[in-house]
């Protein structure tokens, strides 16, 4: 592979950024599990069963908005405003729609709660949750549209700062509404929900003034002769989503959905797998990061027609992947006792948090990589391959197989939380390669032969 030290610190300039705001919104996540799993077990179970539900939701509307991104990144490689400012416009008609969408749905959210096998407490506090999170979704998925059109344009540092101000806005409001200050009830684990609601609005106001007043984005003018719904371009934009939207919700229902399948092994089985997940999704912001930089950075080089150095680009976005999981792993191996007794004192969840982040060390190559092609991917909008091959791979290989490991005796005596782990690394291990030989195919397809 060819590896171009330009293209690398051009990759990395727009990553840097992202992954600094990416950081930030995952830190809300890592700050909401430490405050509620002070509280009590109890607490971080109902969070990580709430969660499990209402997470995959939310970023399965999220992929479908990422399409905004590449095809923005061409438009603005061709230096096409008139292309732009007609898909942003009908990116917020379909905004609206998802947003009511994803309201619908997470008012059924204690069908799924009470079919769960666990203690009334805990079902309580995770229907609760999902009462209070649900009114923030519209503002996340405006936050989002306004975000991708930005990033598509190449600036990436804007939502980094709104999501600095998020953060900043999270920890008081959780501890308020956990421990229930000026005359508010106390809502516990459960008062997260509102204060992540709360957020995500001030995000939402916050990035669009931004794009409001800056002279760069000047969303003024992209507002400007507002257009009537095209429902042709909301579909291109959702047909192009779609498959990104069911990648997003693969990955993340494969192990946000663990919870529902250990809960009856009790809130430590439970506790010490959503540690793990935190802290590897903290790490996963690294690789996801640069997945958006290089879907960015394909998409202006395709809008562009420089195709040569779009196949260069595309073999330095492996090697700075690979880098990166060699990195990550190298951080969640040394770190991960340190890191684990962030979360609790309690000795059989630390302990069992750190045995699961070393499988965690494991999967970051084949992690990163399939991030990588997947990125490469929605760059020439390319995007429906995605679905079927992270389908497969993520759920009928890889939770499959954790399923077996961890609940049956078929293969192994039955593992619990680690063998859906061990089933993870080999699910992402066949998306890696399985895009990476998608990748290469499309290459060799008109135009770009």
């Amino acid at each position: 592979m060819t590896f171009c030290s330009w293209e690398a610190k051009r990759l990395l300039s727009l990553a840097v950024p992202v992954f600094l705001a990416q950081v930030t919104l995952v830190l809300m996540s890592v700050v909401d599990t430490i405050m509620a799993g002070q509280v009590s077990p109890t607490d971080l179970a109902a969070l990580s069963i709430a969660t499990g539900i209402w997470n995959p939701l939310l970023l399965a509307l999220q992929g479908i908005l990422l399409a905004l991104t590449g095809v923005i990144a061409q438009f603005a490689g061709a230096e096409d405003k008139k292309g732009i400012r007609h898909y942003f416009q009908q990116a917020l008609y379909l905004t609206a729609i998802l947003s009511l969408i994803g309201f619908g749905i997470a008012n059924l959210a204690d069908i799924i709660i009470l079919k769960l096998d666990t203690t009334p407490a805990i079902a309580s506090l995770a229907y609760d949750y999902i009462h209070f999170v649900k009114w923030g979704a519209f503002g996340f998925l405006i936050f989002t549209t306004y975000r991708n059109m930005t990033e598509g344009m190449g600036m990436t540092k804007p939502a980094f700062y709104i999501s600095l101000l998020g953060l900043a806005v999270n920890i008081p409001a959780n501890y308020i509404f956990i421990n229930g200050l000026f005359g508010l009830p106390a809502y516990g684990g459960a008062g997260c929900g509102i204060a992540t609601a709360l957020v995500l609005t001030v995000m939402a106001v916050a990035q669009v003034t931004y794009c409001q007043f800056s002279k760069k984005i000047d969303a003024k003018t992209l507002l400007a002769n507002f257009e009537k719904p095209n429902f042709k371009t909301i579909g291109i934009i959702t047909k192009l989503g779609i498959p990104i939207s069911l990648a997003t919700f693969f990955e993340i229902t494969l192990f946000a959905c663990i919870p529902l399948f250990i809960v009856h092994l009790g809130a430590v089985a439970v506790s010490g797998h959503q540690i793990a997940g935190s802290v590897t999704a903290l790490l996963f912001m690294m690789p996801l990061s640069l997945s958006i930089a290089i879907s960015i950075r394909i998409g202006n080089l395709f809008g562009q027609n420089h195709l040569s150095q779009l196949k260069t680009a595309i073999s330095t976005s492996y090697i700075l992947a690979i880098a990166i999981a060699l990195f990550l792993a190298l951080i969640t191996f040394v770190g991960r006792n340190a890191i684990s007794q962030l979360y609790t004192d309690s000795p059989a969840v630390i302990a069992l948090a750190t045995s699961i982040m070393i499988l965690a060390c494991i999967y970051q190559l084949p992690d990163a990589l399939q991030v990588a092609a997947n990125g490469i991917l929605r760059g020439l909008k390319h995007t429906q391959p995605i679905s079927y091959i992270t389908f497969i791979s993520y759920w009928l290989i890889g939770f499959s197989l954790g399923f077996v490991l961890a609940r049956t005796d078929l293969i192994v005596p039955a593992m619990g939380p680690h063998g859906f782990w061990i089933g993870i690394i080999f699910g992402l291990t066949v998306a890696a390669v399985w895009l990476m030989f998608t990748v290469k195919k499309r290459l060799k397809q008109a135009p770009f032969v």
